[in-house]
């Protein structure tokens, strides 16, 4: 009689349950083997769609643990970009000891910004077999203070920029050779990656099965189609990514914490440099303000004050340009805020509904239409020819909409 296989789970696509367990023990095994005379355990799971992080405490103290699997988002390994989970298992284990893998990298540019003194960044504890741990820092994040003190809207953004000048100096790259850059951050080379060519057409009607209210699908798939295109177009205009300085990188809301409150210093978390303008970093930041506004969607005297202190700081970046130079520097920095907006949304929407995601993913979930209706209302306008349209404060227009 002939019989069919039936695979096993390790020849299946990866799932969460499997991630987890096996990240999770990898965690404690490297703990143990860093710190064999003390008790490890392990708390609380900390969400992500990028690696797997998990609070871990290592006797009596507590330590932030993470660990990366061929350097891919979750979602992209759940997506089974990567083959199955025994082709993942194996290649993993190659991959843990690369000295150019992804935490390798964040590790040696933690050491790297120690050594600068600037920008303050959270301590690194310990790098072993693709493990990374570093110690947390207590205190309100950025976000946080934007809702609770949106009149300082522009005085905290403006303090987050000035612990980030060193990286932004011009020559600052140089500092980077040895260590090496993290591109995985880059907005435009996410975006490239994500929706190039017909693998990029696929992935975006795969959307359909993503997470959001059924009835708003088709519409949710015509906008982010219509936004796509018009971003691979806006691309071509803006100006070549590598120069002589550095972008944070992974510069969000909840990346950097005032451990001495709202008049101190910031700390961050996560770099992710890489050779870029700091015109990445304010994209990034815009971007990833404008989604905790939609969120957590305050009272409108709040959306109202971090909007106008989100201007005021923008303009302030803005170089000593000419009018028609002023108005093309605006117009790729709203390029870039898109791109990164397209991106993580597309992120979370394509996330297996088993993988939990951070707050605000999850809350962004009952407001894909809206965001992708600002991102394409924007998106027309800077492809417009027309100089009355594309401008900085017709996006903020969009933006109030939304968050409102």
């Amino acid at each position: 009689m002939n019989t069919v296989a039936v695979p096993t789970r390790r020849d299946a696509q990866p799932s969460v349950a499997d991630v987890f367990v096996y990240a999770a023990a990898h965690i404690h095994r490297a703990a143990a083997a860093i710190w064999p005379d003390q008790s490890v355990s392990l708390e609380c799971h900390v969400p992500s769609v990028t690696g797997y992080v998990q609070q871990a405490r290592i006797g009596e103290r507590l330590l932030y643990a993470k660990t990366s699997l061929l350097g891919v988002s979750l979602v992209s390994l759940l997506r089974g970009t990567r083959g199955t989970w025994s082709t993942v298992l194996e290649a993993q284990q190659e991959y843990q000891n690369r000295q150019d893998g992804l935490l390798h990298r964040e590790a040696a540019q933690l050491r790297l910004l120690a050594e600068m003194g600037g920008p303050r960044t959270c301590r690194l504890a310990a790098l072993r077999t693709g493990v990374i741990f570093t110690e947390p820092v207590p205190g309100p994040t950025l976000g946080e203070l934007l809702l609770e003190h949106p009149g300082d809207t522009a005085v905290l953004l403006d303090r987050t920029f000035t612990e980030l000048r060193p990286l932004h100096r011009p020559g600052a790259a140089r500092q980077l050779a040895a260590v090496g850059v993290i591109e995985e951050h880059s907005i435009a080379g996410t975006f490239l990656r994500k929706f190039n060519g017909l693998s990029g057409t696929l992935y975006m009607d795969r959307l359909a099965e993503c997470r959001n209210k059924a009835e708003q699908r088709q519409e949710m798939l015509q906008l982010v189609h219509r936004s796509v295109g018009r971003l691979r177009r806006l691309r071509m205009r803006l100006p070549l990514a590598d120069g002589t300085s550095l972008a944070y990188g992974d510069l969000k809301p909840e990346h950097v914490t005032f451990p001495d409150g709202i008049d101190g210093r910031p700390v961050f978390l996560d770099p992710g440099l890489l050779r870029a303008s700091r015109m990445v970093d304010i994209a990034k930041l815009v971007s990833r303000t404008v989604l905790t506004l939609t969120a957590h969607r305050p009272e409108a005297s709040v959306v109202h004050q971090v909007l106008h202190g989100l201007d005021v700081f923008v303009k302030s970046q803005v170089p000593m340009l000419s009018g028609r130079e002023r108005l093309l520097w605006l117009q790729n920095l709203m390029t870039l805020w898109l791109m990164d907006t397209v991106n993580i949304m597309t992120t979370y929407l394509s996330a297996p509904s088993a993988l939990p995601l951070p707050r605000v993913g999850t809350a962004l979930m009952d407001r894909v239409v809206p965001v992708f209706s600002m991102v394409a209302s924007i998106s027309a306008d800077l492809e417009s020819s027309t100089t009355v349209r594309g401008t900085w404060e017709g996006a903020l227009n969009d933006a109030l909409v939304v968050v409102s």
